[in-house]
């Protein structure tokens, strides 16, 4: 199973998309599991204000992982310039990488909510942006 399967697969299992994400990357990241999902929960659905998508947001939390600064002298250079680089990428592919944006409804209030369920948008967005999320954060991975 690729990684874009298993999140797609973790979210498909009720998992938000933010832990889908980062916990399609916890055993490659030495995280346990319970651990990635706990910590990346409170990023779902945009931080719950319909602001930078989840599944963006787990990506952006494997590149942390990966590349975060260790200490205060060493360089954020790497880590910024991934996080830019995965931000664009993920815009240009999905046309934003705001939820709101993306969801084409403000999910932070009951009404969008509401429209996003009666439209399927969790089932048929959402899923499309954890796979989308995964494969940029592969490819913009590989680059470096």
């Amino acid at each position: 199973m690729t990684k874009w399967e298993k999140a797609v697969d973790l979210f498909n299992q009720g998992y938000l998309c933010s832990s889908a994400v980062f916990g399609a990357y916890a055993e490659e990241l030495g995280i346990d599991f319970e651990t990635a999902v706990k910590v990346a929960t409170p990023f779902g659905s945009g931080m719950r204000k319909a602001e930078v998508c989840g599944a963006a947001t787990g990506a952006l939390m494997v590149i942390g992982a990966k590349f975060g600064q260790k200490s205060v002298e060493e360089s954020r250079v790497l880590v910024n310039g991934l996080t830019e680089r995965f931000l664009e990428e993920f815009a240009r592919e999905n046309g934003s990488y705001l939820c709101c944006d993306l969801l084409k409804c403000d999910i932070s209030t009951a009404e969008g909510v509401s429209y996003a369920k009666e439209k399927k948008l969790f089932t048929t967005v959402c899923p499309k942006m954890v796979e989308s999320a995964v494969k940029v954060l592969e490819k913009v991975l590989g680059e470096i």
